[in-house]
């Protein structure tokens, strides 16, 4: 569902709503936000700007559709 989210947000917008404390604390940069601005950059298919954003944007990504394949291959085998 998260990835969905990044997929549907827009990274570059300014003055968007966000949940991170350290945004909240006037702190301009935040790794976690570098790395959700990253992932949501790569679903856009802008992969410079993921890069500039946080260079980890494209392994955690690939790490993150890797378990949800998993996870979900799993539980299929299960309910059989």
């Amino acid at each position: 569902m998260a990835l969905v989210c990044l997929a549907l947000t827009n990274p570059a917008a300014q003055g968007h709503f966000s949940l991170c404390p350290l945004k909240l604390l006037g702190i301009a940069w935040c790794p976690g936000c570098g790395l959700g601005h990253a992932i949501s950059f790569l679903l856009h298919g802008d992969l410079k700007s993921s890069f500039q954003a946080h260079w980890l944007g494209l392994p955690v990504l690939l790490v993150l559709l890797y378990r949800i394949i998993t996870l979900g291959a799993a539980g299929r085998y299960r309910l059989r």
